[in-house]
């Protein structure tokens, strides 16, 4: 009891609670980030937003004195807790087994660069072997605007990301290989998947439907895509609007790195198109 005595009496101190209170508040903060991290790219997300709607229009009703709405909103934040557990649930399942197989806090520098350098490697090996063979392909990479809706149009994988898997899923008359892959979170998450076709008058007429397509989802996403043609095995990527063609392997290979895992100020695009020579 003395020594709990003492602990409590350590902890009163101005000094040690004005300390303890700012720990509490970076943890609170920690704890935000990570679970905003962990839905964002989620249906959640906009469920969250839902969820803040109601609470602004239950302190609006209480300040106006609308008695009716008042109450509504009112049972529903009453019952909003268990709703939540009910709505969030892949994402709380989720979260714990991270938490569970030690996941939930981030790699080391040193590890993810190691991760980074195999990514590009796999993309790149699988890019050059298409291109030689005039294998067409198209693959969109997951950025901060999620793709979810799109990832729901093709079929699930949720496989790591290898050369040997991007290039049979891209392998003609196969069940996988008209579409869309597209990575999540450093993963293939769906393959044969349906991406919008960009309607702009302006693209030239000899891009075909893999072009147009990459064209429409950098339209509406911050996403990379990369396209292979089929008709000349050219290499071409989507980033912020603009689209790079008939890139040499080296080109692609700097360009994916830098889109994908560069600085974000270092991608940053417009809303013209940049054209390089060459035909489709």
């Amino acid at each position: 009891m003395t020594f709990i005595n003492e602990l409590t009496h350590f902890t009163e101190t101005p000094a040690v609670r004005m300390l303890l209170n700012i720990l509490d508040i970076l943890l609170v903060w920690f704890v935000i980030y990570k679970i905003l991290a962990l839905i964002k790219g989620t249906k959640a997300v906009q469920l969250l937003k839902g969820i803040f709607v109601i609470v602004i229009i239950r302190i609006i009703t209480v300040y106006l004195g609308l008695t009716t709405l008042s109450w509504m909103t009112k049972q529903v934040i009453d019952f909003g807790f268990l709703a939540i557990i009910i709505i969030f649930q892949p994402e709380l399942r989720r979260a714990l087994e991270q938490l569970g197989r030690g996941k939930l806090f981030a790699r080391s520098s040193m590890q993810e660069d190691v991760e980074q350098d195999r990514l590009i490697a796999a993309m790149t090996k699988s890019v050059s072997y298409m291109a030689k063979r005039r294998i067409g392909a198209l693959v969109s990479i997951e950025k901060n605007t999620g793709l979810n809706d799109y990832i729901e149009t093709g079929i699930s994988m949720k496989s790591d990301i290898s050369s040997e898997l991007m290039i049979n899923l891209f392998i003609p008359n196969t069940p996988l290989h008209d579409g869309a892959v597209i990575i999540q979170k450093n993963r293939i998450a769906a393959a044969a998947c349906y991406l919008p076709l960009s309607e702009s008058p302006f693209i030239s007429k000899e891009l075909g439907t893999r072009h147009r397509a990459a064209i429409g989802i950098s339209e509406v996403t911050d996403a990379i895509t990369v396209v292979v043609s089929e008709e000349t095995g050219g290499i071409s990527l989507t980033v912020n609007g603009e689209l790079h063609r008939d890139l040499s392997l080296e080109e692609f290979e700097q360009r994916l790195r830098k889109a994908w895992f560069g600085d974000s100020q270092d991608t940053k695009g417009s809303s013209i198109w940049t054209w390089r020579g060459g035909k489709k």
